[in-house]
């Protein structure tokens, strides 16, 4: 089901046995009196992946700086696996909530790929030969094994962002927060950046957040959408349920999936209901087809 939140006065908790974050009408004021985030309600549980889904200046990059206490709220409250960011019980948080930013030269500043995964390793308490052994697997998980000896200045963007998840997974964490992991990026990059977030959830048992535009993206790999809109969360729900909402959508300043616009033209090619919701290509295929799969059916 849809849950809409117009004005939370008290974000409930969902799981509290597999909730790993819980933020709690939290808000953020910048210096300047911008608002980031404004009576926000969030919450992220074990082995999901959540996308959150909105225009420019909806709070998305702010949220996810305050999941491993880059920011703190204004107002608020944050929790990460039961300990509360706003009452001074951070220690540590960034071994067990990994960022990821949108800009992989924020992130990357040691004079070679090694040294760069190794860092957080080493902050750690793990001995050289460790770190080094922790960074050499991180690299190979990703993909970006070959790397471990460049200069991170003179890699491709989409090399620097699979670098940058390396740096994050090295340090094993529970969670990982993605801001807009394939912008920018070629398609075979883009690819390997999605298919890794699904190992991510699947192969490491981390949860991973991601904040994006992409909402192709979203629809084929998250397990929950979050609609952002002025600093908040004003509904969620899984793919099916928010991309085939353009009541939703539109409220939000969004267009839907490519797959969902499609199969939308093609019922009305057809003279049908758009009684399914596909997500993938594959989805759709087997409907047209006549192979109807419940999956998806609302």
């Amino acid at each position: 089901m849809t849950i809409l939140r117009p004005d939370p006065s008290h974000c409930h908790h969902h799981d509290k046995e597999r909730e790993l974050i819980h933020v709690d009408c939290a808000s953020h004021v910048y210096p300047d009196g911008s608002v980031g985030i404004h009576n926000m309600c969030f919450y992220v549980q074990k082995n999901e992946i959540v996308a959150l889904c909105g225009p420019n200046g909806s709070g998305k990059s702010t949220l996810i700086e305050h999941l491993n206490g880059l920011l703190t709220p204004t107002e608020g409250n944050i929790a990460v696996n039961g300990r509360s960011i706003t009452a001074g019980e951070d220690t540590n948080l960034w071994r067990e909530v990994g960022v990821v930013f949108q800009r992989s030269d924020d992130q990357l500043f040691a004079p070679t790929v090694l040294d760069d995964v190794m860092f957080g390793p080493l902050n750690m308490g793990l001995t050289r030969d460790e770190a080094m052994t922790a960074a050499g697997k991180a690299l190979e998980a990703v993909g970006a094994a070959e790397l471990i000896g460049k200069l991170p200045n003179y890699l491709s963007g989409g090399q620097k962002r699979l670098v940058s998840i390396a740096g994050i997974l090295a340090m094993k964490p529970l969670i990982i927060a993605l801001d807009e992991p394939t912008s920018d990026l070629d398609p075979v990059h883009s690819a390997m950046i999605e298919n890794l977030i699904i190992d991510l959830k699947l192969q490491f048992g981390i949860s991973v957040v991601i904040a994006t535009h992409d909402l192709d993206l979203a629809a084929r790999i998250a397990d929950r959408i979050c609609l952002v809109r002025q600093g908040s969360v004003f509904a969620e729900g899984a793919p099916a349920e928010i991309f085939y909402d353009e009541v939703l959508l539109q409220e939000t300043g969004l267009k839907p999936p490519q797959i969902v616009q499609v199969y939308r033209a093609y019922c009305r090619t057809v003279g049908r209901a758009p009684d399914h919701h596909p997500l993938t290509i594959e989805e759709m295929m087997a409907l047209i087809r006549g192979k109807e799969s419940p999956l998806n059916t609302l």
